[in-house]
């Protein structure tokens, strides 16, 4: 996922990539050995930089997917067809090559087990990926609190991590509901339609559970999904976002 950052005085460092994976015909987690990697949150992003021949060089921001706790840094890159960088990492990048990136960035996006639950996590299209770090890291470091993650999709080709996604919504503890925003094919067991506060009342927590929100996807869902929780009782302080737009990613 790309968004925009705070840049903080962090240093650019080489990471090698050591396999590209398919997740969707779209979208392709790039899994990186960085030598240099000081460790990062679940929930965090780095920047990435690409540097043409002629000097001219393009910078966009990702999201990491992997836990804390992962041996090796992984990104989850989603092409954009009038992109300057996407493209390249999901159709170009290959094993060998090497990737510019500075990081770990973001503190308020960003869940530690020792924080506990109840968490509701909500996610439109490559918006799921810092949700996805929050579910491996909540596996990896054993935690038990309570998570909800609704997870929006344009069809059921687009659904990224599936069958991950189908495991961990088995272990105790997590919950994994789907909604497609367009057409859904007949052995669909999900949800359709948009996430709106009727469907937030049904998956979400109760606002007296205190639970802390963690909300990340285009602009227009982040903005219903707030608005809707708030309009439910939850606290605005317990609700945490992170949006993206066109960006040239």
């Amino acid at each position: 996922m790309a968004r925009a950052a705070l840049r903080g005085r962090l240093t650019w460092q080489l990471a090698d990539v050591v396999e590209s994976i398919e997740e969707t015909p779209r979208v392709r987690s790039l899994v990186l050995r960085a030598p240099e990697w000081a460790g990062h949150r679940a929930g965090q992003h780095v920047d990435v930089r690409l540097t043409a021949e002629d000097g001219y060089q393009a910078q966009r921001s990702y999201s990491i997917a992997s836990a804390p706790e992962d041996e090796s840094l992984v990104l989850t890159v989603e092409r954009l067809d009038d992109g300057e960088v996407s493209p390249y990492l999901v159709d170009e990048l290959r094993p060998g090559d090497q990737l510019e990136l500075r990081g770990p960035i973001g503190g308020y996006f960003a869940w530690d087990a020792s924080v506990g639950g109840p968490l509701l996590l909500v996610g439109g299209g490559s918006g799921i990926v810092p949700l996805m770090a929050i579910l491996r890291h909540r596996a990896a470091s054993g935690s038990e609190a309570e998570m909800r993650l609704l997870a929006s999709w344009r069809t059921a080709e687009d659904v990224i991590y599936s069958a991950e996604l189908e495991r961990l919504g088995g272990l105790d503890g997590v919950e994994i509901v789907h909604t497609l925003t367009r057409a859904s094919p007949e052995s669909w067991k999900g949800r359709t339609g948009r996430i709106d506060q009727a469907m937030l009342a049904e998956v979400g927590w109760k606002p007296e559970t205190g639970a802390l929100s963690f909300v990340c996807g285009p602009t227009g869902l982040v903005e219903a999904v707030a608005s809707g929780l708030v309009a439910l009782g939850h606290g605005p302080e317990r609700i945490r976002t992170e949006r993206f737009g066109p960006t040239g990613g």
